[in-house]
């Protein structure tokens, strides 16, 4: 029977945990929630070998055992096996090469632990560039431990790292044999006495219990008897922390000097620095900033037209054909046009989708997205917020849901509620289907100087204007939340690194999973009720109308094909759904929505991407047979007075209204969830949808 073994993946930030994470795991990934904290748990299976499966736990990236932020916590619970639910039997720690001095902090920590480690040794390449030569076998005698090289970017030295995670399962019960310091000499009297109390405990695991017991999971007596043994031994934790510092360091010096052979400082500086130069400029960087923005939203429509076209194409004259094929029903009819006009809702909009997250994904892994933080903190200073913020808010144009739970890596209170309260104004992907069927109705299909699309441009100016409102929003906000923390930016940028092709390729695959199945269920729950809703109504009224039209067919025969049409939506107009929009039709009038667009925008405080799915019925309920598509539906749809539904006006407005409205109760609970209160989600709520109404009806009244 083959043994599972329950590892921790830990290491600094940007060491390339994740990638390594990512290679030795695969598509064998599941993320949840750490029990009682709203920070991402990762985990993922990979096998050693026939008698042996690995549990990876991938923890928060952490410099040190001395935790500052929730996910510090996190990684230092499980690793003083504080935590109830995870219990790793050793760690596998990640240490960047190129930045081996901080990299061996954390990790001579984790060695005094003596819990059993293997170190896996990153971006050797780059410690290459810089010059610095690496006695691997010196520093594993140095530290004790097993140090293996590898490139998980390029699938080197992975087997080589399993074999060391192999040979270690077999001495698990034995610990690193050495100690980085000598912790007695930090606090003598006081680790002697925590150990006569838990005598299991390692001469550096008391000083952890001495500095954070109150945070441990610990009876009342033992947690009475640490704070006498405190008071007994006159403990100092901040005395201690330093001393420890500065022995871990001298030590540190001392190996790297055995084993570490580094350049000349005054070498040439390295492809990255000169990079930032260009790409950090105080005038350039923010050009090539809006340039790389502009490319990513031309590329989104450009690249993603055909397939779309294509899958558009399909599902109507898939259903055309269905129709002329099977016999007339109320279950095929809920089948084409509840069902696959639902279906054809969510797939049409998955090239795009893939697409944007793919080029973000991308972005992210050059390094890139780190300098957008950098360049952007002067402006986020403006209106309350710091560089960090800015990470949740591109995240926004993927998800509001995660980007919301990463704003909790800004240590200041006021700047992480900013963040929160603004990020849902980020043009998310569920927006990206409503954008992409509203300007293709109502903006030209041009192209300038033969590359730049008039579409795309209109589409990058949601995103921008998005943005503006959300900097907008928390700079009114900033003046009524108060807080008298200090603000700090500390950002390390990663090194400039060629993007993972693969890496790319799966998170637009996962992304696309994600939207079918999360989103899609969705759709087509609502899609399938919107039928029903679209199909039936009050009996009476239903059968007015069949007798009033059967009676202009039989007295018209010629006209049939006319009072059919008319038949169908004046049947739409009386169902249970029709009786809905008409009902709230007055309150969106001002905003130049009928009675079909009411019924949308009710769906879609489901989620906003219902939208599309919404329409692609009720255009199919109330509408003939045809090949048409969605669009041309909508495009040929007029009003009572014979002006199109979907004129420029009204199609600005309605962007305006989906760019703005909190139009998705997931996000609600996830802010609801980060903030521990009813009060800011709701405050959302309101302010979002009345913002969205607003602007809505000045734009509506500008282009109309």
């Amino acid at each position: 029977m083959a043994k599972q073994l329950n590892i921790a993946l830990v290491g600094n930030p940007n060491s390339g945990k994740s990638s390594l994470f990512n290679e030795l795991t695969g598509l064998n990934q599941k993320v949840g929630n750490f029990p009682g904290v709203t920070v991402d748990k990762k985990t993922g299976v990979c096998k050693i070998n026939q008698d042996l499966t690995v549990n990876f736990i991938d923890l928060p990236g952490t410099y040190s055992l001395y935790p500052k932020r929730s996910d510090e916590w996190v990684a230092y619970k499980v690793l003083l096996n504080q935590d109830k639910e995870v219990k790793p039997d050793m760690v596998l720690l990640v240490a960047d090469a190129s930045n081996l001095k901080r990299n061996l902090l954390f990790c001579s920590q984790i060695i005094d632990l003596k819990i059993p480690v293997v170190v896996a040794l990153t971006m050797m390449d780059l410690a290459k560039q810089k010059g610095t030569q690496i006695d691997i076998a010196g520093l594993e005698r140095e530290l004790g431990v097993s140090i293996v090289p590898v490139n998980p970017r390029k699938n080197k030295g992975i087997p080589q790292l399993k074999k060391a995670i192999e040979i270690a399962h077999q001495n698990l019960h034995i610990a690193p044999y050495k100690d980085f310091i000598n912790s007695q000499t930090l606090a003598g009297e006081s680790i002697a006495a925590i150990q006569n109390y838990l005598p299991n405990l390692s001469k550096y695991t008391a000083i952890h219990y001495l500095i954070n017991h109150e945070n441990f999971l610990l009876d009342k007596n033992t947690q009475d008897a640490i704070e006498q043994i405190e008071i007994d031994t006159k403990f100092n934790p901040t005395k201690t922390q330093a001393e420890e510092i500065m022995q871990r360091y001298s030590r540190i010096k001392h190996i790297m000097q055995q084993t570490v052979v580094e350049s000349d400082p005054l070498q040439k500086a390295l492809l990255t620095e000169k990079l930032d130069t260009i790409l950090l400029h105080r005038t350039w960087g923010y050009l090539i900033l809006v340039a790389v923005l502009f490319i990513l939203f031309q590329s989104v429509f450009f690249l993603a037209q055909f397939p779309m076209d294509w899958i558009d194409g399909g599902f109507s004259k898939m259903s055309l054909w269905l129709t002329t094929v099977l016999p007339a029903g109320w279950f095929i009819d809920l089948f084409i046009n509840g069902i696959l006009a639902g279906l054809s809702g969510i797939l049409v909009f998955v090239p795009q989708i893939m697409i944007l997250f793919g080029l973000i994904t991308i972005l992210e892994d050059t390094g890139y997205m780190a300098r957008i933080s950098f360049l952007s903190d002067k402006l986020m200073r403006k209106v309350g917020l710091n560089g960090k913020s800015v990470m949740p808010m591109i995240s926004g144009y993927a998800c509001a849901v995660p980007a919301i739970m990463s704003a909790r890596n800004i240590e200041n209170k006021k700047e992480r509620l900013l963040t929160i309260l603004i990020t849902p104004l980020m043009s998310c992907s569920a927006r990206l289907p409503v954008y992409t069927i509203l300007i293709a109705l109502v903006i030209p299909s041009k192209f300038y100087l033969g590359f730049i699309s008039l579409q795309g441009m209109v589409m990058m100016l949601l995103y921008l204007f998005s943005t503006f409102i959300a900097l907008l929003v928390s700079y009114i906000l900033k003046w009524f939340i108060k807080s008298t923390e200090r603000s700090y930016f500390i950002l390390e940028l990663p090194m400039y690194r060629n993007p993972r092709w693969k890496n790319a390729l799966q998170t637009m695959l996962e992304k696309a999973k994600i939207f079918v199945v999360d989103a899609g269920k969705v759709i087509m729950i609502i899609s399938i009720l919107l039928w029903g809703l679209s199909t039936y109504g009050p009996k009476n009224k239903m059968a007015e109308v069949t007798t009033t039209y059967d009676a202009l067919v039989s007295q018209n025969p010629t006209q049939a094909a006319v009072f059919n049409k008319q038949r169908n939506t004046a049947l739409l107009e009386n169902s249970y759904a029709g009786i809905l929009g008409k009902t709230i039709e007055p309150a969106i009038k001002p905003l130049g929505y009928d009675w079909k667009i009411g019924i949308a925008l009710v769906t879609s405080f489901a989620a906003r991407e219902v939208f599309v799915g919404t329409m692609a019925t009720l255009y199919s309920v109330g509408e003939e047979a045809n090949d048409n598509t969605l669009k041309q539906k909508m495009a040929a749809a007029i009003n009572s007075d014979g002006s199109k539904v979907y004129s420029l006006a009204t199609g600005l407005s309605l962007m305006i209204f989906y760019m703005l409205a909190m139009q998705c109760m997931s996000t609600l609970a996830i802010v609801k969830r980060e903030t521990k209160t009813w009060k800011w989600p709701i405050f959302q709520l309101v302010y979002m949808t009345g913002l969205a109404y607003f602007l809505s009806w000045m734009v509506y009244t500008i282009f109309k």
